[in-house]
């Protein structure tokens, strides 16, 4: 199986079925403008920081310095989906904390003008190794799970593969 990545979690706390399909490098429609304003909105926002870093299965949008502390921060486009984004940036926190390095958490949502810290704890851990234990059983079975109608179906680049 693939490793466990942040975008994984992050469609654990949206749609199971969505985690299915990545995990089996299935790529959603990428011409979807729902991606490609998420894209835009990446690539524009906080131009004067350093983007894109990758460590072991992980890829933060933003590692930056404040004060004395390190801060990882992740770029959404709306704060619509608060706990995926939330339990994303948690997934890389617990990573490093594991590896030793205790960092800071940002989530940034430019058009709302919005930062919401995010601070490894107890209750966050519990919750990320209990969608990490999921996970792994979701992506062992041989078929998606059955879809779901939610709010996010309509915006979803694989909308085509649940309700075509």
């Amino acid at each position: 199986m693939k490793k466990i990545t942040g975008t994984l979690i992050w469609y654990y706390f949206v749609c199971k079925r969505e985690v299915w399909f990545m995990a089996h490098e299935i790529t959603p429609f990428q011409d979807d403008p729902f991606l490609e304003i998420g894209r835009i909105i990446h690539e524009y926002s906080y131009s004067r920081e350093k983007k894109e870093i990758e460590a072991e299965s992980m890829k933060f949008d933003i590692v930056k310095r404040k004060d004395s502390d390190f801060v990882i921060a992740e770029i959404k486009k709306s704060s619509r989906f608060l706990e995926p984004a939330l339990m994303q940036l948690a997934f890389y926190l617990y990573k490093l904390d594991k590896q030793g390095l205790k960092m800071k958490g940002e989530l940034l949502i430019p058009k709302e003008k919005k930062r919401v810290k995010v601070t490894l704890n107890d209750e966050l851990k519990r919750k990320l190794e209990d969608a990490i234990s999921h996970i792994k059983e979701l992506v062992k079975s041989e078929i998606p799970p059955h879809p779901q109608k939610i709010s996010f179906c309509k915006r979803c680049a694989y909308n085509e593969f649940c309700w075509a």
